[in-house]
């Protein structure tokens, strides 16, 4: 359900695909010397001088990765582009390039698309990136979004999934939960919306978390902060699928094993109470939740005083031999076996 404040609505088939590219990024604006041609050509040309390449790609399909009935285009927008940026991030890079392709139906008008590019717009001019191509098609199967991101970096600043060793210590920014929570809050007002359209919710007791899925912000700082305290991760990857899967990926990557302390896992107070509110552990929407985009890495023992009380990291583990498992040491200090229940767009249930 699409909301136009604007009542204007302009048919995208009366610009045509060329047109509507150029209308949707005439306010675009190049900001890096690697980007030497950007829109307007067959291909963007980029000169990155000797340093690494990395490109990541993401797709968002309506009703699987998003519902339009209390997602804003401009949110859409942004988090489209968040979602790309926070893969580089996850490998040490400096994001600087995206593409974006989009697929819409008749139903959407020029004006909803304005919407849309807003948000990328936005977020270019937040992370500081430069959009460089992509292309605009229609789709008989609602509103399909993908978009590919690219970065730089010198090679020995690369970061991979597969460099943590036993007695590393496992780290995450920020707090994780409050995403996934935030889709719970907005899917009970979608459904009681539906049985009284009169009623308007009240959700300022979760603006947080509903921020968490609506408008998430990629770690820029992490990276630059890390360098900063001259910290260099072992290994690291982005939060998208929920805490334990991203765990089991680096463990399985770099061949170890971890503990996990229930008590390290930072939360925010907003998560608690709504986790008590749905009568779900937060530790388990903490572990399965995902989307929450903060970094999750480990580095070695000696840089611990680097980061020791630093507010924006959290020590919640350490990687172990392989043979000693993957686990989450519970409050009890009982050990349980991590599980992968995270998100799996495949996974009709």
């Amino acid at each position: 359900m699409i909301e136009d404040k604007n009542p204007q609505r302009t048919s995208i088939s009366e610009l045509g695909e060329f047109g509507l590219i150029d209308h949707l990024t005439k306010q675009f604006k190049i900001k890096h010397e690697s980007t030497v041609k950007g829109i307007g050509d067959d291909a963007a040309v980029l000169d990155f001088k000797g340093k690494k390449t990395v490109v990541t790609t993401d797709f968002l399909v309506e009703n699987v990765h998003f519902d339009l009935s209390y997602m804003p285009l401009k949110h859409l927008g942004y988090k489209s582009v968040i979602v790309n940026l926070s893969d580089v991030y996850a490998m040490n890079a400096k994001a600087t390039q995206i593409t974006i392709s989009v697929a819409v139906s008749n139903r959407f008008p020029l004006e909803a698309l304005e919407e849309l590019y807003a948000g990328v717009k936005l977020a270019c001019d937040m992370y500081n990136v430069d959009l460089v191509g992509g292309d605009t098609t229609s789709s008989n199967k609602g509103l399909l979004i993908t978009v590919t991101a690219l970065g730089e970096a010198d090679e020995e600043e690369i970061v991979y999934r597969n460099g943590a060793k036993p007695n590393d210590l496992l780290v995450v920014s920020g707090d994780v939960g409050g995403a996934y929570l935030g889709l719970q809050v907005l899917e009970r007002e979608k459904e009681v919306f539906k049985v009284n359209p009169q009623n308007q919710p009240d959700l300022d007791q979760y603006t947080y978390i509903i921020e968490r899925q609506l408008k998430p912000e990629a770690r820029k700082d992490i990276p630059e902060l890390l360098k900063k305290l001259e910290v260099k991760p072992t290994s690291m990857i982005d939060i998208s699928d929920g805490l334990s899967s991203e765990i089991i990926h680096l463990c399985k990557q770099s061949k170890v094993g971890c503990n996990l302390y229930e008590d390290k896992i930072p939360l925010d107070p907003q998560v608690i109470s709504t986790s008590e509110e749905f009568n779900i552990s937060s530790t388990t929407v903490a572990l399965s939740g995902g989307e929450d985009y903060e970094l999750l890495f480990t580095i070695s023992q000696d840089d611990f005083p680097k980061i020791k009380g630093n507010p924006h990291l959290s020590i919640i583990g350490h990687m172990t031999q392989e043979s000693e498992g993957m686990h989450l040491v519970t409050r009890a200090n009982t050990k349980i076996q991590l599980q992968a229940r995270g998100w799996n767009s495949f996974n009709q249930e």
